[in-house]
């Protein structure tokens, strides 16, 4: 079947809502690279959208999937029960940041752990009302839209969406928005349409995903936590792409003084098979009676017998200093470049990303950040774009991925930030 027929195909069979980056198909793959049908070899800094953290196919993951699917594959964790899924939750306590006992409930896409984490904040704390921030993604559910701060393509033609639901600018030095503007926007929500004892829980990023990779500042996460704690407002983490190692710790809330409430997170947990958890302070994640939450295929065993050596991998393969290594090298290459386009390299750890804007206007610069995409694509190097202005090249490469292909990657980005 040759790639037009496949195309043809894919126009006939699926819709057009459905965007899709590259025009070839997916053969096989193996850490950093993949082919196409063709036997065309691509080197992979897309990841799934951050997936693949310990590469295509780790052969530690994929031993443990293949040993569980000797077992059994499904038996619906809320009819029979298993040990992984109890032996997961037990080390994402351990792990996840916070000095307080907590619980682990899995589910199947980062959606559902936000929509969970809201769940849960409103059964503790028996408000209604959600805080979320300009710039966010959390998910194309219902409510994820609603939560979700950036409109074209993912809220357009969808509405109306849940009520109670708030956002407030999110701090971007680029942009002009300072701390203390983000902080300002929050108590003007509190005086124009939210009063904060109706407030259940504020959700942020640690590392702004889909919105262009922006750090949260220290300073600002210190100022959400003293405002919830004043106020009885429950803080949630969505760590969906920035956990497991992504940032060059475990968790993007590791570098951060103070505790989160609730942390979601999902995609690289468990190596390309879907899993996500949403993790909690013990006595909120109880809040909810039994059957209040869960899922069908909620904590899928195969899923997690993947999470479980992802976190051996993360640990044994010491992949969150290897995340810090190979961020220094990227940023290397990129500050060894004239180039007046390159308006930011920002990010930490291997969660970075290069935003561009126009050297004259200083405008946000979207034609020549898919000018770069496409260059990179057609040298075998498949990029993503992010942010709201669509003019951010982001980088989730696995970091599992070897050094010469690394470098063969770098250099094919700089021909084509020069082409």
């Amino acid at each position: 079947m040759s790639q037009d027929d496949l195309q043809q195909r894919k126009a006939s069979a699926t819709p057009r809502g459905v965007g899709v980056l590259c025009d070839f198909f997916i053969e096989r793959a193996k850490n950093a690279e993949l082919w196409d049908i063709e036997g065309r070899r691509f080197i992979d800094f897309a990841g799934g959208i951050g997936v693949l953290n310990t590469g295509h196919l780790h052969p530690r993951v994929q031993a443990a999937v293949a040993a569980q699917l000797q077992k059994f594959s499904h038996s619906c964790y809320q009819v029979v029960p298993y040990e992984t899924y109890i032996e997961a939750a037990e080390r994402l306590n351990r792990l996840a940041p916070g000095r307080h006992p907590k619980k682990t409930a899995f589910f199947t896409t980062g959606a559902e752990a936000v929509e969970n984490a809201v769940k849960v904040a409103r059964a503790a704390t028996g408000r209604p009302a959600v805080i979320a921030f300009g710039g966010a993604f959390h998910g194309r559910t219902l409510l994820g839209m609603a939560l979700t701060g950036k409109v074209v393509p993912y809220k357009v033609g969808f509405g109306p969406f849940p009520g109670d639901v708030y956002h407030a600018p999110f701090p971007n030095a680029l942009h002009g928005v300072s701390v203390a503007d983000a902080l300002a926007g929050l108590e003007k929500l509190f005086k124009y349409d939210v009063e904060p004892q109706r407030v259940a829980a504020i959700l942020f990023e640690p590392i702004q995903g889909e919105g262009g990779f922006y750090p949260a500042p220290v300073e600002f996460v210190v100022a959400l936590r003293a405002l919830c704690d004043r106020h009885g407002i429950l803080l949630i983490a969505d760590e969906v792409q920035s956990g497991f190692a992504r940032s060059g710790k475990l968790f993007a809330s590791e570098y951060f003084p103070v505790d989160v409430d609730l942390l979601a997170c999902a995609k690289s947990l468990a190596g390309g098979f879907p899993l996500s958890a949403l993790i909690g302070r013990a006595e909120l994640m109880d809040a909810p009676g039994p059957g209040g939450l869960g899922g069908t295929y909620a904590g899928n065993p195969l899923a997690l017998a993947a999470a479980l050596a992802v976190i051996d991998v993360i640990r044994d393969e010491n992949l969150c200093q290897r995340s810090l290594d190979l961020g220094q090298r990227l940023r290397a290459r990129i500050a060894a470049l004239d180039m007046p386009r390159i308006a930011d390299i920002r990010g930490q750890g291997s969660m970075l990303a290069l935003e561009f804007l126009h050297p004259d206007t200083r405008e946000a610069d979207p034609v020549f950040t898919r000018k770069v995409q496409a260059a990179a694509l057609e040298r075998g190097l498949i990029l993503l774009s992010c942010g709201v202005y669509g003019n951010v090249i982001r980088f989730l490469y696995p970091l599992t991925i070897e050094d010469d292909i690394f470098d063969e990657a770098l250099d094919i980005l700089v021909l084509a930030l020069q082409a």
